[in-house]
């Protein structure tokens, strides 16, 4: 059966490219386009689509007022739209802190090469998140004994993600709203495993900034280590992204730049459009902020910057994979184990896509999967806060 997409934009035009290219892939069906949030709020509840394109900037009512009614109303994977400007991105992390999974530039020629390339890229985003809303069709379902188990095999504690409040306002976590499960069921207690870390690094992208904030807003300002941050994201948006976070964290939040020097308690983001590594030695490392080469799908890729802290760490680096299309971050953070680091990776049932931390479990890099709203926890507890 086709993925069911309601198409929702005010341009008419724009409205008939998204539907024409949906619909090249035998898979995915346009079955309806909305030209308002009002009219996409009515069709997403009558219709009952599998996923939802939507524009920001709309009449009558806008696109992020209408996410937020229809994950309020209905919750469905919903794709945005947005103009890769200063306030479009401000905008977008907006809608995705409505309850938004991703989003993609509307003038697909800034994400893609060529026509044929572009087309794939927003088709393949459709199915992504479409996968999302068919695993939690089929979570509802499970019992708590059938939950994904850690690594060591113990349950993993997806029921209790209920457990501390989101930091997005008024609306549960992406966890919460796809596991279905109660908050009742009882949680793993997290050991620390003796080892030393001087870094804490994060990949992640489809997802991510949902993931990232609920896990940095519950690290102590005086959290000991620096942190290393990967998304991917446009080049124009991650400086409202890092300029968000370092708003709601404790802990100091800033886009990176060219010669940074790691400080404890601090976390930088790697810029959009480059790549992000570490120079030196652990104590006196340096960041430092390339363009790349253009042969490397990701900028920033996080398969890059780990694999220079492998060589700047060693053994120090506490590396996470968090939620994500592809496999971006396998490579690296197999350099990483082989120098002794750990690596651990989120959930399925906590993630908006499982691409990038099942690409690091099935190649048995990760020692332990954790659901989206204990990670903070189980950082805290491994490093003895």
């Amino acid at each position: 059966m086709a993925v069911k997409v309601l198409v929702v934009d005010d341009s008419s035009f724009f409205r008939r490219r998204v539907t024409e290219i949906i619909n090249q892939d035998p898979t995915l069906e346009v079955i309806d386009t909305a030209q308002n949030g009002r009219e996409a709020i009515d069709k997403a509840l009558k219709l009952q689509p599998d996923v939802i394109t939507m524009d920001i900037e709309m009449p009558v009512l806008d696109g992020i007022s209408a996410v937020r009614e229809i994950m309020a109303k209905n919750p469905t994977p919903i794709l945005m739209f947005s103009s890769l400007t200063h306030d479009g991105a401000k905008a977008t992390l907006d809608a995705l802190d409505a309850g938004a999974l991703d989003f993609l530039p509307k003038k697909f020629e800034d994400i893609a090469r060529d026509k044929e390339e572009a087309t794939k890229l927003l088709q393949q985003r459709v199915k992504a998140i479409a996968r999302r809303r068919i695993f939690m069709s089929s979570s509802r379902s499970q019992s708590v004994a059938s939950h994904p188990t850690t690594a060591g095999g113990q349950a993993s504690p997806a029921s209790n993600v209920l457990s501390r409040p989101s930091p997005f306002a008024n609306r549960p976590l992406m966890s919460e709203r796809v596991t279905g499960a109660s908050a009742a069921a009882p949680a793993t207690t997290f050991k620390k495993s003796g080892k030393t870390y001087q870094l804490l690094a994060i990949g992640t992208s489809t997802g991510g900034p949902v993931a990232l904030q609920t896990v940095l807003t519950q690290l102590p300002a005086d959290f000991p280590y620096p942190i290393l941050l990967i998304q991917h994201m446009p080049a124009t948006f991650t400086s409202a992204f890092a300029a968000r976070l370092n708003g709601l964290c404790k802990i100091s939040v800033k886009e990176a730049e060219d010669g940074d020097l790691l400080r404890p308690g601090c976390a930088y983001l790697a810029p959009g459009g480059k790549q992000m590594m570490l120079e030196g030695r652990a104590g006196s490392a340096r960041i430092r902020i390339i363009d790349g080469n253009d042969k490397v799908n990701y900028k920033p890729c996080v398969d890059i910057t780990f694999a220079s802290l492998a060589k700047s760490h060693g053994d120090k680096v506490l590396a996470l994979v968090l939620t994500g299309m592809g496999a971006d971050g396998r490579d690296g953070a197999r350099l990483l184990k082989e120098q002794g680091s750990t690596i651990w990776a989120q959930d399925e049932a906590s993630c908006v896509v499982y691409g990038m931390p099942q690409a690091v479990a099935k190649a048995g890099i990760a020692s332990e999967s954790l659901p989206l709203d204990r990670i903070s926890q189980r950082i805290l507890v491994e490093i003895g806060r």
